[in-house]
């Protein structure tokens, strides 16, 4: 996509020209997911090597030796894992014009060309996490690559702190805002950006049967409104003659 046909060129000057702008992890969440790992990775060994000690006791005991392997292995991915995003969990990299997530060992790259920022929401995990355990008010953000049918969010408990998060917060709308990818017409659309009132045509036979199952429901409707109208007039009528 061309930053000519979506972009303000004087709002992308102002934008700063190199340098990369790192967001750390939530530290108190980082040392929790390390502690719970180091945990359930010293079970999980605890588990293999009980399983393989008693392995000649049948072949149950060997199947829960190889679990207890594959969930130490897990864990203590999980636990290496925690030491990335205490480095950065968003970047925002002017030299090369991306939004970097971290995602467990990868990194997801959005181009500034590609990019969307909006106020984000819960959901109901999310939410009773919040409730729970996050005492001060949280926030979220939505990171999107407008052309692809997918999109990430982060929070105020994901980053070391809320100046963190309100930062990148105003980098990222100033890129959305510079490079306009959101007024794209080719900008993938979920399902609460579309218009309720267009029904999209059925695309399976599944869709054609459900889309007809309600048209004949709603011409039900109408019909039996109708005879409850007609109905009520003959009432009407035959009173005001038993009253003439």
């Amino acid at each position: 996509m061309s930053t000519e046909e979506f972009g303000n060129k004087e709002l992308i000057e102002k934008l700063p020209k190199e340098g990369v702008h790192c967001y750390a992890g939530n530290p108190g969440k980082i040392n929790r997911n390390r502690i719970l790992s180091l945990v359930m990775f010293v079970l999980s060994a605890a588990l293999a090597v009980f399983g393989f000690v008693k392995a000649g006791n049948g072949m149950v005991m060997l199947i829960l030796g190889g679990i207890g392997v594959l969930l130490a292995i897990c864990f203590i991915l999980v636990f290496c894992q925690t030491f990335l995003v205490a480095k950065f969990r968003v970047a925002v990299d002017y030299n090369e014009k991306n939004i970097v997530l971290r995602y467990r060992y990868s990194k997801i790259l959005i181009p500034f060309e590609n990019f969307d920022a909006r106020d984000g929401a819960p959901d109901q995990a999310e939410a009773m996490i919040d409730k729970n355990f996050n005492k001060a008010e949280n926030a979220y953000l939505v990171l999107d690559d407008v052309f692809e049918d997918a999109c990430y969010q982060t929070s105020i408990a994901d980053l070391e702190s809320k100046e963190d998060f309100e930062k990148l917060k105003a980098d990222c709308f100033a890129i959305a805002d510079a490079y306009g990818a959101r007024n794209s017409k080719d900008k993938v659309k979920f399902y609460y950006e579309k218009d309720d009132e267009v029904e999209s045509e059925p695309v399976s036979d599944i869709d054609k049967m459900i889309k007809e199952a309600r048209e004949e429901t709603k011409a039900a409707k109408e019909v039996h409104s109708d005879e409850a109208e007609a109905e009520e007039e003959t009432d009407a009528a035959e009173e005001k003659k038993e009253e003439e």
